[in-house]
Formats: C-alpha cells, sequence, structure tokens
C-alpha cells in the first residue's frame, strides 16, 4: 500500500449527509457503468434485489429499498463484487435468509457481507457519508454482535486498501470522490472506526 498523507474532514470539508440524495447515485452510477454493463440502479419498495436482464427488461437492475442513500450504496457494493458470471443470476446467485435467522444463519449471512460492506464503507467514505455495519437480522434470535462484526469489516478495508479495491468499486469510489469532493485516495484515517 502506498502511503499518502490522510485528508483530514474538517467542517469546511465534510459533506452534509442531509445533502445527499438517492438521485445523484443514480445519475452518477448510470453515467459510470450503463452503457459499458446495461445495467442501472432502480429506487425500488420494499426489498433490494439485483434482476438480470430478461425478455421484458432489456437492462440490469439494481433495486435498492425506498430510496435509501444506504440501500442504494449497499445494493451497488454488491454488484461491484458479483463479478460478470453472477450478475446473470437474480439477486447474484447469493444464499439468503431473511430478518429472523437463527445464529448460524446469521455467522453465515455475516460471513458473506463482509466484503460487501467493506466496499459499502469506502462508498460511504468517498461520499462523506457516516457507515455503520447492517446485521439486517432485527428478528433473529439473540443479540448480533455488531461489534465483532464491524471489526471483521474494518480488517477487510484495510485489506482492500492494500491490495486495491476491485475494479468497479474503485471506478466508483472514484466517481463519487469527484462528484462529493472529497479525497480521491483513500487511507485508513478515512475509515472511523469504534
Amino acid at each position: 500500500m502506498s502511503i499518502h498523507k490522510p485528508i483530514t474532514f474538517t467542517d469546511e470539508t465534510a459533506v452534509d449527509n442531509t445533502a445527499l440524495h438517492y438521485r445523484d447515485l443514480i445519475q452518477l452510477f448510470d453515467n459510470a457503468f450503463f452503457a459499458a454493463y446495461n445495467t442501472r440502479l432502480i429506487k425500488g419498495g420494499d426489498e433490494p434485489i439485483y434482476l438480470p436482464s430478461n425478455e421484458l427488461t432489456a437492462f440490469n437492475q439494481i433495486v435498492f429499498a425506498h430510496g435509501y442513500f444506504a440501500s442504494a450504496l449497499h445494493e451497488i457494493s454488491h454488484w461491484c463484487l458479483a463479478g460478470a458470471s453472477r450478475r446473470l443470476l437474480e439477486d447474484y446467485g447469493y444464499w439468503y435468509v431473511p430478518d429472523g435467522r437463527d445464529h448460524e444463519q446469521q455467522a453465515k449471512f455475516e460471513s458473506v457481507e463482509i466484503k460487501p460492506q467493506a466496499i459499502e464503507w469506502a462508498l460511504c467514505a468517498a461520499t462523506g457519508k457516516d457507515f455503520d455495519v447492517s446485521t439486517d437480522n432485527l428478528l433473529g434470535e439473540g443479540e448480533t454482535d455488531r461489534i465483532a462484526f464491524k471489526a471483521k469489516v474494518y480488517q477487510q478495508v484495510l485489506r482492500y486498501l492494500d491490495i486495491g479495491f476491485p475494479k468497479d468499486a474503485a471506478t466508483f469510489i472514484t466517481v463519487l470522490a469527484t462528484h462529493y469532493q472529497t479525497p480521491l485516495t483513500l487511507v485508513p484515517e478515512h475509515f472511523y472506526y469504534s
């Protein structure tokens, strides 16, 4: 990993989270990826999903929940990680059990969420948006250890900073950083961890 002088966000340079809007993400994503990948970011309803093109829709759809900015970033992170073959499958062929998972199911869920949530954290850093992990299991058995999960996601962020983010994630990080006028080069100091 190359060493860069970290840029500290001050009151003058921090992005106002209230100014972040999903419509900006749609436009930025479409401009960065639509032509090359025939994929659009779509505001949806309750459940996010990835839908490959089919006989009814000529383009792939990354559908995020309720117009939530954070949901859009999360779904984009899955897309960035999926790769060409998994982008041919609904929801990238991911294993998924909805909210209400038992301890074993939750552990499996978290193991497949580490990399996408590390990418999501970088996307948040590029927009100046605060990030927190999502364990997505409000109705599950017992409490989820969010601190331990965030530690794993943070370690993955550090690995990506060392070896590089997946190509499409790196591209979109640059697009977001340029638009939101945040540092183009991410360093560990951009990832607040407590």
